[in-house]
């Protein structure tokens, strides 16, 4: 069997190497690459290097080297065909039955066609959604008609038009869109053939002819078989009925869709409406696919079936082939080596439908294994990775110097293309549209990520504030702001939570069992002994406990803010952050839970014991100033309190002795964004656990004060009080074990 030298390349270039060569030997990351002991000898220091750019390997000690085609061959022994196989069901690229699909295909001699409209007119702007009202049939059957009335038309036009000048095209629309893809099978909803005559546009504005002299240096400006004369012709003959590649091909393709965005000012100001530059422009190959049905046919006549293999020239049901990509801009598709495999178009105006199209799968492009910006991004060594929706969302993040990011091609980015990012980094970071269909597209790739995503490997979610996609964050807050936006994605574990809590009701035990039984189902497609199973599995169950979730996550919290403050400090500043937790006493609150205050003694004790024994500890008590400060002036305040947090706590500061007010100001910013990051809304959980620690130490200092001078009554009373409150809090922490039990089960 013969299989096509660009499979074999596609089954190479997307080819999990590290993953297939990890299963033989240990490889570490070591700069770009990743080193390893040799599998192919024994040896003791690495000398075995695979480079993923690449995704070739090779040995500095025994030479052997090569990619992952020929590792399954060599070392696993496996046969080439098996080889093949092995590769196809890891990347899901089929390897063709018929040995006839290749890149190649017959050249043919070509028939006289039709020159293309004398005049590139600009965009309309004018019913570009409606079809004619004489029924003109969308797939370009109607152009004998359009034709006939052609000159007449633009007689008509040019006397209101030619007044006209380059402001027509300064004053294009601000062009905001969501991104999105739509592989038409068809051209629905073609703008009606008469918009484009009544369309205002300069006529002083484009040559006088569509493909003019100047033009005959560039790359095949104008099609030489336009020219008429016999060398042109006979250079023709020469060349038809020869084997054209379609990689060729596709280069060309682009260069022509490059050149007209050039010549076509309406859609380059499209590009510069949308803040890209000429340096963009250039490494991205953006172009212009021009007016006309069938632009492809004329410029490349020879290679008609070229054309139709790459899908970029269709077939109308009467039969007239015509062009996919007709008054768009173009966005070059490339693989892994930089060539350029298909074509993504977007109209200029919004109401056009579909917005966007992609040439469809052909024998060199197959969408559901092409990142784009992949190739652009490995150019410049990214490191950090980042999926977006959108082509203008990695364009933009490219231009502002945040290379990484990449784009499926219409379809759900799959599990390979998350494998191979993942290999790139551990960490990958989702960006969506916070809309509905955004979120429902970033759940989707969580639950296509779950699979390979080992206890060393992490999914992050970012969702920009204020219905902002990448491309339009940069342009209103700058790139700076869009890498702190990135910095801070919320891990995988909180966006799950996040996400199924707004579609259970959460004061329901029935919605909690709910949303506990899809992370279960959830989790259990994590690979195989991963320790986040288990933990995420818990996670969740605390938070499904309210309080003591929120202990869980206040407390991570504040050790992550400053594991250096005092118990009393950090004491402090949750109390400037909810103030309110004094309206009822934490300190009478615990002596009643841990059942103190009904504290049953013998009788000779009670008799003997003074009142002042008997009573609750107070907050003066503990013997700290600060804190003492802190409680007392907030009580004296509560009533005068803003509702906003940030705003009470500068009210409390204002109040407080200067003393307490330095270490509070230095230290109440930094905590305040640690809790808001982690929309953590309460602390009571925190509050009990600091008071209850707080409690544990006084009454411990009391016993060895009394144990140096002796009161039997008052240390009899003490060690009882001690004792309940231990148990007290041995039982808060056997609860929560029991919580986790129950979740690992």
């Amino acid at each position: 069997m013969s299989i096509p030298n660009h499979i074999l390349e596609q089954l190479n270039s997307q080819a999990d190497l590290i993953s297939i060569i990890g299963k033989h030997t240990t490889l570490k990351r070591a700069g770009s690459e990743y080193k390893g002991c040799c599998p192919f000898h024994g040896e003791k220091s690495p000398s075995f290097y695979v480079n993923p750019q690449k995704n070739i390997y090779h040995c500095f000690g025994c030479s052997v080297g090569g990619n992952a085609i020929s590792f399954l061959r060599d070392y696993e022994n496996l046969t080439f065909i098996e080889a093949v196989n092995e590769l196809s069901k890891q990347t899901g690229i089929e390897v063709p039955k018929e040995e006839q699909q290749n890149v190649s295909y017959q050249r043919r001699t070509p028939k006289p066609i039709a020159p293309p409209p004398v005049h590139n007119v600009p965009s309309p702007t004018i019913e570009h959604s409606k079809v004619n009202q004489d029924g003109a049939n969308q797939d370009g059957t109607n152009q004998d008609n359009y034709r006939n009335n052609y000159q007449k038309n633009r007689q008509d036009s040019h006397q209101n038009n030619v007044a006209q000048n380059d402001q027509n095209y300064i004053d294009q629309p601000n062009y905001n869109d969501n991104q999105g893809y739509d592989d038409a099978q068809g051209y629905d909803n073609f703008p009606p053939l008469e918009a484009y005559e009544s369309a205002s546009y300069s006529m002083d504005s484009y040559p006088s002819e569509p493909y003019s002299s100047n033009h005959a240096d560039d790359g095949g400006y104008p099609p030489v078989w336009l020219t008429d004369n016999d060398a042109s012709m006979a250079s023709i003959d020469q060349n038809a009925d020869q084997d054209g590649n379609l990689y060729e091909l596709l280069e060309q393709i682009q260069q022509f869709y490059q050149h007209n965005l050039h010549t076509h000012p309406h859609a380059k100001q499209y590009f510069l409406s949308r803040g890209l530059t000429e340096e963009t422009f250039e490494t991205f190959g953006l172009g212009y696919a021009p007016f006309g049905w069938q632009h492809l046919e004329y410029q490349f006549p020879q290679d008609i079936e070229g054309l139709k293999a790459l899908g970029l020239v269709r077939q109308s049901e009467s039969g007239r082939d015509y062009d996919l990509l007709r008054d768009r801009v173009i966005f070059p598709i490339r693989d892994n080596q930089g060539r350029t495999i298909g074509f993504g178009g977007r109209a200029l105006d919004d109401e056009v439908k579909p917005k966007y199209i992609n040439s469809s799968d052909s024998p060199v492009f197959h969408k559901q294994h092409v990142l784009y910006g992949y190739y652009e991004s490995r150019q410049q060594r990214a490191n950090d990775w980042l999926v977006v929706e959108g082509y203008m969302d990695v364009i933009a993040l490219y231009q502002a110097g945040i290379y990484g990011a990449v784009a499926s091609m219409g379809t759900a980015i799959n599990e390979s293309q998350i494998s191979r990012l993942l290999t790139l980094n551990p960490t990958l970071t989702l960006s969506f549209d916070g809309d509905s269909a955004g979120q429902k597209a970033a759940w989707r790739t969580l639950e296509v990520a779950l699979p390979v995503l080992a206890d060393d490997k992490e999914l992050r979610f970012l969702t920009l504030p204020n219905n902002h996609d990448p491309d339009t964050f940069i342009k209103s807050h700058g790139s700076d702001a869009m890498r702190e936006q990135i910095s801070q994605a919320m891990p995988l574990s909180q966006y799950i939570f996040a996400y199924l809590s707004e579609r259970y009701d959460m004061s329901l035990a029935e919605g909690k069992a709910k949303l506990m039984s899809q992370v279960r189902s959830l989790t259990t497609a994590l690979p195989k002994g991963s320790s986040f199973r288990y933990l995420l599995n818990n996670d969740v169950y605390q938070k499904l406990g309210g309080r003591r979730s929120q202990n869980v996550e206040a407390k991570d919290a504040l050790l992550d803010f400053d594991g250096d403050m005092t118990i009393s400090q950090q004491l402090q500043l949750c109390f400037l952050f909810q103030p309110r937790a004094l309206i009822d006493d934490p300190i009478e609150s615990i002596w009643q839970q841990s059942g103190i205050n009904g504290l049953h003694l013998p009788a000779h004790i009670k008799q003997k014991a003074s009142a002042d024994t008997l009573r609750p500890l107070a907050w003066e008590d503990l013997q700290d100033a600060a804190l003492l400060d802190i409680v007392s002036t907030i009580k004296r305040c509560l009533n005068y309190l803003p509702k906003d947090a940030n705003a009470a706590a500068h009210f409390i500061l204002s109040n407080v002795k200067p003393a307490t007010q330095e270490m509070l100001s230095r230290n109440w910013g930094g905590f305040y964004k640690a809790l808001t990051a982690r929309n953590i809304l309460g602390l009571d959980g925190l509050i009990e656990e600091l008071v209850s620690q707080l409690l544990e130490r006084n009454m411990k200092k009391k016993i060895q004060e009394l144990i140096k001078n002796p009161d039997h009554i008052k240390l009899a009373i003490v060690r009882k009080q001690t004792q309940l409150l231990n148990d007290w809090l041995r039982a808060q922490q056997a609860e929560q074990s029991a919580q986790m039990v129950t979740v690992q089960s």
